[in-house]
């Protein structure tokens, strides 16, 4: 149990529905990787949290789960492809942990995948390319410092 004591919800503005960002190519960094179990509990996946670090969109963030640890070796194939991909995309070709992928510029490119009776539409993560690659909307980061300009 948590004390909210002090908490008036009159001070505060409730959240507003987030609609999922529209589909494209968006300038972003992995700002958080974990290594899970799977639901099934026979393998891991490594979630990455990537982070959108420009334009209107900056802030928000998508999530990709690699199987790297799975009993099926066509997720596991799969996932390695993609891991190829984000690798490419930020520079490291030989990660020694998914710490050596954290807060690299790239390009992510975004999907809506729609709602069921369930849930809403999300995004999903689809395709990962170096930061050079031109996409409209998507400039190079400003800033001559050593600290990345979505840290500061």
């Amino acid at each position: 149990m948590m004390d909210l004591q002090g908490f008036n919800a009159e001070n505060v503005e409730p959240n507003a529905p987030r609609e999922p960002i529209p589909a494209g190519w968006y300038r972003a960094v992995i700002s958080a990787a974990e290594e899970k179990p799977t639901k099934a509990q026979t393998g891991s996946y490594l979630q990455l949290t990537c982070e959108v670090i420009e334009g209107d969109h900056a802030g928000r963030k998508a999530i990709d789960r690699l199987n790297l640890n799975n009993p099926n070796d066509t997720a596991v194939e799969i996932a390695q492809r993609t891991l190829s991909s984000i690798c490419r995309a930020v520079g490291v070709m030989t990660p020694r942990t998914s710490e050596d992928l954290l807060d690299k510029p790239m390009m992510i490119k975004v999907k809506v995948k729609p709602g069921d009776a369930n849930y809403g539409p999300s995004n999903e993560i689809d395709d990962y390319a170096a930061p050079e690659r031109k996409a409209a909307g998507a400039t190079a980061p400003a800033g001559n410092g050593s600290t990345p300009p979505w840290k500061r």
